[in-house]
């Protein structure tokens, strides 16, 4: 079967993913880690980009950048795992694959779940229970916020939020699940999101309740983005009252 084509993104920036093969650890010890920045810094230094935040767990890798020019994401992503990859064959004595099939990338808006997206990245070793502070985790560019950035660009995020705000920010856990998957679809929790933001409520349920004019125009709305099995699991209101609007 052949593989779903790349989504690209307007805005130029992605949330990056990629896992060690058959899921197995991608570090062995801390000079891996720091291998992995050196190889991205590198890299960076040579196509430009700018990276907003990263998470690197044992076996798999998390990123958000912004390619400096349209499409670059490719050959940025084939520079860095090709040398990462190289490397850490050579050190271990291995060969093969290192990291499984191919990374994989989501478009994202600069909205208002980008600071979210943030917060959801550097929360990674706090849900997986290897720290409950997210200072006590080298590996992740949430200490970069706090102390001094070396490979993350923290001037953009730091321009929409304060550093006080941002660390009160990241003390409450993300509940958005921002999946990383070759599908274009927005994931159910997504989908919720922009609903409470968009028409303020805080249960989307709630749509299914107002008065047939209004919940019509919201359904239409939203029919224009979003599938209507999608809309029906979400908001309550059946799929042929959706689609009949």
């Amino acid at each position: 079967m052949s593989r779903a084509s790349r989504s690209y993104s307007q805005s130029g920036v992605y949330h990056i993913l990629f896992r060690g093969v058959n899921q197995q650890s991608i570090f062995e010890e801390k000079a891996d880690y720091d291998k992995l920045k050196e190889t991205i810094l590198i890299v960076k230094e040579e196509m430009g980009f700018e990276i907003y935040a990263y998470c690197f767990m044992s076996n798999h890798v998390h990123i958000v950048l912004k390619e400096k020019k349209d499409k670059d994401i490719s050959l940025i992503m084939k520079r860095i795992l090709t040398k990462y990859a190289r490397w850490y064959n050579l050190k271990y004595g291995r060969s093969g694959a290192l990291i499984a099939n191919r990374y994989k990338s989501v478009p994202v808006e600069i909205d208002e779940y980008f600071l979210h997206l943030i917060r959801y990245v550097h929360q990674n070793p706090i849900k997986a229970g290897i720290v409950q502070d997210l200072t006590d985790y080298s590996y992740s560019s949430y200490i970069e916020y706090m102390e001094e950035p070396k490979l993350a660009d923290t001037d953009f995020v730091c321009r929409m939020i304060e550093k006080d705000e941002f660390k009160e920010f990241h003390q409450h856990i993300e509940d958005i699940n921002f999946r990383v998957t070759d599908s274009k679809k927005k994931t159910d929790d997504e989908v919720l999101f922009k609903i409470r933001k968009r028409y303020g409520v805080e249960n989307p349920k709630e749509i299914s309740t107002l008065k047939r004019e209004d919940r019509n125009k919201i359904l239409y709305e939203l029919k224009q983005e979003y599938p209507v099995r999608q809309l029906q699991r979400i908001t309550g209101v059946s799929r042929g009252i959706i689609s009949r609007i």
